[in-house]
């Protein structure tokens, strides 16, 4: 399974995470996994940054499909969301498309990490992908997705919202 996390925090943010909902199906082969929406607190952002609606989805990946092309299409979605080139580390942005876990594939470049390397200790991560793949083991930790939540001890405010509609 694929799991990617969505977030916002600049303009008609449940917009862009629902309609980046959408357009992420097209990179799976069956039936996409979506959490609620979820209200969050901003985390290592510059000052003032708003709060973030996040989200997660998970699905069988497309075949042929290997996380790199994956990671390039979620870039390409990024950009025609409106995301410009990284100027500020964490800066607002209309759309952020994670790749947080890609079946049990390992990748340690220059150009990403995987599985996503800061998730587990994110409750703006870990509160909506354990609404899709509670019982995913997360590689490396030997624990589940519901257990690092469990465990996860963080002063981050996240708010259920409305779940993600079909």
């Amino acid at each position: 399974m694929v799991l990617i996390g969505l977030g916002s925090n600049r303009g008609d943010s449940r917009d862009f995470v629902l309609r980046a909902m959408t357009r992420l199906e097209s990179f799976s082969s069956g039936k996409m996994l979506r959490s609620h929406l979820w209200q969050t607190s901003p985390v290592d952002c510059p000052s003032g940054s708003q709060d973030f609606i996040n989200a997660a989805v998970a699905f069988e990946a497309r075949p042929a499909l290997c996380p790199e092309l994956l990671l390039a299409g979620l870039k390409s979605l990024e950009h025609e969301f409106g995301r410009k080139v990284k100027r500020i580390r964490n800066a607002p942005r209309e759309i952020d498309l994670d790749l947080l876990l890609f079946d049990d594939h390992v990748r340690n470049t220059a150009d990403f990490t995987l599985p996503h390397p800061r998730a587990v200790n994110r409750l703006f991560v870990l509160a909506p992908a354990a609404e899709v793949l509670p019982e995913a083991v997360w590689p490396s930790t030997g624990r589940t997705i519901r257990q690092l939540l469990g465990g996860l001890e963080t002063d981050e405010r996240v708010t259920r919202l409305e779940f993600a509609p079909r």
